[in-house]
C-alpha cells in the first residue's frame, strides 16, 4: 500500500494544530500523524489524497483566525507497512487510574477495574487524544447498569466497551468510517462484550430508536447539526455526552442543548479540550 505524507507548516500550532488533525482524520482520510515543531506530518492513503480537501480544511483554520499563516509540501513514500511502524510507537493509556486501555502487545494489570484491548489500527479513540480520555474519565461515575447506550461516532469502540463492561443492557455503535466501523468489530469481539456496530450516520437514529445514554465524541460541527437527532432518540431523564470540541465552543453547543430542552449538568476540559454531561429534560 503506498501512502503519501503530506508535511504542514501553520504559524499558531495552539490550538489549530489539533484541530486540523481531528478534521483530516476525522472527517477526511488521514490514517496517521507526527507532530513537528511547526505543525505536523499527515499521511493517507496516495488513492485517497484530495488537495481539494486538504487545502478546505486548511482554510476553515484560516477563518478562524485571518492572521493565520500555512503551507505544505507532498510527497509519496516508499513501500512500507506504516501501521505496524506506528504500533510500534503507541503507549498504553491508564484514565483516572480506573481504567487501562491498551494495544495487544500492551501488558496486562490486575490494580484496575476495567481493561480494555484496543487493536488501534490508526483509528481513532484509543485515549490518547484529550477528547476520548474526558469521555472514558465522565463514564467511571456513570450508573450504566441496565440502561440503553449509544456512541455515536465510535472509532475504535472504546467507549462502547467501557459501557459493556459497566453493564449496559444494550449499546450500539455507529461510525460513518467502514475502516473504523471494521476496527470497532474486532475489538468487540477481542473483548468479549456484546456491542451492535452500525456502518452510517444520524440518519440511521430513526423515530423507534430510544437511548438512556447516548456518548458523541465527534467533532464541534457536526455535533451541532446532529444534536437533534441526538435529542430525539434519548429518553426523557436521559444523559447526553458530547466531546470533541474546544473550550470556546461550549457556549454554541450549549445554546443548541438548550432549544432541544438539554441542560448541562458538568463541564471538564483537558489540555483546551471539554466534554460536556447533558441532561433531558
Amino acid at each position: 500500500m503506498k501512502y503519501t505524507e503530506v508535511t504542514i507548516t501553520i504559524s499558531k500550532t495552539d490550538p489549530y494544530r489539533d484541530l486540523l488533525i481531528y478534521s483530516l482524520g476525522d472527517e477526511g482520510p488521514y490514517d496517521s500523524f507526527e507532530n513537528t515543531a511547526n505543525g505536523v506530518k499527515a499521511y493517507v492513503e496516495t488513492e485517497k489524497y484530495d488537495e481539494e480537501f486538504l487545502v478546505s480544511s486548511l482554510e476553515e483554520l484560516k477563518a478562524m483566525d485571518e492572521h493565520l499563516e500555512y503551507s505544505y509540501a507532498v510527497q509519496e513514500m516508499p513501500d512500507k507497512d506504516y501501521n505496524e511502524e506506528w504500533e510500534r510507537q503507541h503507549q498504553a493509556v491508564l484514565v483516572d487510574g480506573f481504567c487501562w486501555v491498551r494495544a495487544p502487545f500492551h501488558p496486562h494489570r490486575d490494580d484496575v477495574k476495567y481493561e480494555i484491548e484496543i487493536e488501534p489500527k490508526m483509528s481513532f479513540g484509543t485515549a490518547h487524544h484529550a477528547t476520548t480520555y474526558l469521555m472514558l474519565s465522565l463514564l467511571e461515575q456513570e450508573e450504566l447498569e441496565g440502561r440503553r447506550v449509544l456512541d455515536m461516532g465510535s472509532g475504535t469502540g472504546v467507549l462502547a466497551i467501557l459501557a459493556a463492561m459497566k453493564g449496559a443492557s444494550y449499546v450500539e455503535a455507529i461510525d460513518v468510517d467502514e475502516w473504523a466501523f471494521r476496527n470497532a468489530k474486532e475489538n468487540f469481539e477481542r473483548n468479549r462484550v456484546s456491542v451492535t456496530p452500525l456502518l452510517g450516520d444520524a440518519s440511521l437514529l430513526t423515530v423507534d430508536k430510544h437511548f438512556d445514554v447516548i456518548l458523541a465524541n465527534i467533532n464541534r460541527n457536526i455535533l451541532m447539526r446532529d444534536m437533534k437527532a441526538y435529542a430525539r432518540v434519548l429518553n426523557p431523564g436521559g444523559t447526553l455526552f458530547l466531546s470533541g470540541f474546544y473550550e470556546h465552543d461550549v457556549d454554541a453547543l450549549l445554546a443548541v442543548a438548550e432549544e432541544l430542552g438539554l441542560r448541562p449538568v458538568l463541564q471538564k476540559s483537558r489540555n483546551e479540550w471539554t466534554a460536556l454531561k447533558l441532561e433531558k429534560k
